[in-house]
C-alpha cells in the first residue's frame, strides 16, 4: 500500500485518484489516457466464484469488493477509488487465472477456434461512506483453431500465467484472434472509454 504526498486535491483542484490493483496493465492503460494514480492499494479479497454465480454478475461483485476493500484500507487523504476485475468467460464457464502450464493449455485448449466474452467491471467509489458506482463492459472474442505447435510456444513464454483466461491479447496471443468486437483495451484489463467517463461522473477530470 502506498500514501500520496500532499493534501486531498492536487494543484489541478482534482480529487486523489487511488487504483485497487498493483497491475502494471492497468497503470499502463491509465497512462495512455493520459492518467499517473496518486496512489495504490491492492485490494486483497476472495475471488471464489459463488454456486452458480454468472461470469458477469461475478466479475461486477469483484470490482465492488475491490473498491470497498482499497476504500477501507487507505490510509491516505480522501481519494476516488477505481477498482476493476476481468473475467474471461466460454458459456456461462468462469475461466481462471491460470498459474501452472498445464492449466494455461486446459484454458487454450478450450478456446481454440472457439468464440467467448471477456467482461471487465468497473467501480468508482468517492471516499469510505459512498456506494461504487459501476459499469461492466463486455468484448466478444473469436480465436483461430490453435495447433500443437502455437500452444506448446505460447506456453514456453510463460504469458499466459496468472491472467484471466490463460492470454494476455496485448502479447504473442493477438496472434490467435480471428475477429474481435468490442473494446480491446477490455480485454487487456481496463476498458478506457467507459473508465474515464466513470470517473468524470465522480468528479475525477
Amino acid at each position: 500500500m502506498t500514501s500520496p504526498k500532499g493534501e486531498s486535491l492536487t494543484a489541478s483542484n482534482r480529487p486523489l485518484l487511488v487504483l485497487a490493483s498493483a497491475s502494471p496493465r492497468r497503470l499502463t492503460l491509465l497512462a495512455q489516457a493520459g492518467i499517473v494514480p496518486d496512489g495504490v492499494c491492492p485490494a486483497d479479497i476472495d475471488e471464489t466464484p459463488l454456486r452458480g454465480e454468472l461470469p458477469r454478475s461475478y466479475a461486477s461483485r469483484l470490482a465492488r469488493l475491490k473498491a470497498e476493500c482499497a476504500a477501507a484500507n487507505w490510509t491516505g487523504p480522501q481519494a476516488v477509488i477505481l477498482a476493476a476485475d476481468t473475467v474471461v468467460a466460454c458459456g456461462r464457464r468462469i475461466l481462471p487465472k491460470p498459474m501452472r502450464r498445464d492449466e494455461v493449455r486446459e484454458c487454450l485448449t478450450l478456446l481454440s477456434g472457439r468464440r467467448h466474452l471477456v467482461f471487465t467491471a468497473i467501480a468508482v467509489q468517492h471516499g469510505s461512506a459512498s456506494t461504487a458506482r459501476q459499469r461492466t463492459v463486455t468484448t466478444r472474442v473469436s480465436f483461430k483453431q490453435l495447433s500443437d505447435a502455437d500452444v506448446e510456444v505460447y506456453l514456453d513464454n510463460h504469458e499466459g500465467e496468472g491472467k484471466a483466461g490463460g492470454y494476455a491479447i496485448q502479447g504473442r496471443a493477438e496472434a490467435f484472434v480471428r475477429q474481435l468486437n468490442g473494446s480491446w483495451s477490455n480485454v487487456v484489463g481496463l476498458p478506457l472509454f467507459e473508465t474515464l467517463n466513470l470517473l468524470r461522473s465522480c468528479g475525477y477530470r
